[in-house]
């Protein structure tokens, strides 16, 4: 599993952006996005979610925890494929994560976390050079109600990315994470591990001292671990997946 960082740092890019750069009037004035296309994440089987996307999320895939710092991911697939990508476009009625959907923009670091600016990833296959088709960036020198919208959007996600690293960060602090594969066996006889992964061991969760007990509740962190236990069922619908596409 593949772990990264919310926002562009001065070197090296997060999964799925090669070029992003501050998104301006002048040098981006006749871009456009193309809808919908989605092939960018086709090959990665695990996307980093944030805390406030747990309780959708945990209907679709499972929510497991990835690297030292205990990166909350979804699990999209046993091999390398995303099982919830087809053709380029997301599976109707399963959760989109919000990594996924804030792309092609993104929040640039410009100042040791204080301030951000709003990026794009120029390198991206949705973005075209004029044209029709597509949503255009700016519209007549002034920024599109697209661009607003991803200017929010990326304002609540890097939000939320700061509350989610706070929990992950009490998780280890806490022992609370194992170590665990995955082993699946396909109708076909085929069998498969997914490594790389932790959870939450239920019995050490269980023996929380009450002080952090109901510390952990007044933050909303206790229905966290209980999202995440109950997205653990989902495995099963990674191998319905895997199985229909090896039919």
């Amino acid at each position: 599993m593949t772990t990264d960082n919310d926002t562009a740092p001065a070197a090296g890019t997060p999964l799925f952006y090669s070029r992003p750069v501050p998104l301006q009037s002048d040098a981006h004035a006749d871009l456009r996005i193309l809808p919908g296309r989605l092939q960018f994440a086709a090959k990665s089987n695990a996307i980093p979610l944030v805390v406030g996307e747990f309780a959708m999320a945990l209907q679709s895939f499972p929510i497991l925890f990835a690297g030292p710092a205990a990166v909350p991911m979804a699990a999209l697939g046993i091999t390398e494929d995303n099982l919830f990508i087809a053709d380029g476009q997301w599976e109707e009625d399963t959760y989109v994560p919000a990594y996924v959907r804030r792309h092609p923009f993104i929040f640039i670091d410009t100042d040791g976390g204080k301030n951000f600016v709003l990026g794009i990833d120029e390198d991206s296959d949705r973005l075209v050079k004029g044209g029709e088709e597509g949503n255009p960036l700016f519209e007549d020198g002034k920024a599109s109600e697209m661009v607003q919208q991803a200017l929010e959007f990326c304002g609540r996600f890097t939000g939320e990315h700061e509350q989610t690293q706070a929990f992950s960060k009490a998780l280890v602090e806490q022992d609370l994470l194992v170590v665990r594969n995955a082993n699946v066996r396909l109708p076909n006889g085929r069998e498969m591990t997914l490594q790389g992964f932790s959870v939450v061991d239920v019995e050490k969760f269980q023996k929380l001292p009450d002080a952090v007990v109901l510390d952990w509740h007044r933050k909303g962190w206790l229905a966290l671990v209980h999202q995440h236990l109950m997205s653990l069922s989902r495995f099963s619908e990674l191998t319905r997946r895997q199985a229909l596409r090896e039919a």
